[in-house]
């Protein structure tokens, strides 16, 4: 069974830059397609972004291209999210996933950009 937790969230000004982590245990997690979703207030949860363990191939939603880069570390099966000039709309309670089939979800953790 894979678990994930995260850690790194925080209140930042616009402008601003987080790096938020996700560790993973579990016997098959490098089986799994890791990735961000995230959930502002009233709103539904939206893909951010995805990595895989061995060729480290990622993706990007649109709103974030060019400002997050996702990454991993096979040694420590922990996977991050390195968000630059950060914006309000940003704001957001940030879920870790692994992906293979369904879903494993983290408990999330909060990012908040004020302006």
């Amino acid at each position: 069974q894979v678990q994930l937790v995260e850690s790194g969230g925080g209140e930042v000004q616009a402008g601003g830059s987080l790096r938020l982590s996700c560790a993973a245990s579990g016997r098959t997690v490098i089986r799994y397609t890791m990735g961000w979703f995230r959930q502002a207030p009233g709103k539904e949860r939206e893909f951010v972004a995805q990595i895989t363990w061995n060729e480290g191939s990622t993706y990007y939603a649109e709103p974030v291209k060019g400002r997050f880069t996702i990454s991993r570390d096979l040694g420590k099966t922990t996977v991050y999210l390195q968000m630059n000039s950060l914006k309000p709309e940003d704001t957001a309670l940030y879920y870790c996933t692994a992906r293979a089939g369904g879903f494993v979800w983290g408990q999330g953790t909060q990012v908040t950009v004020s302006s």
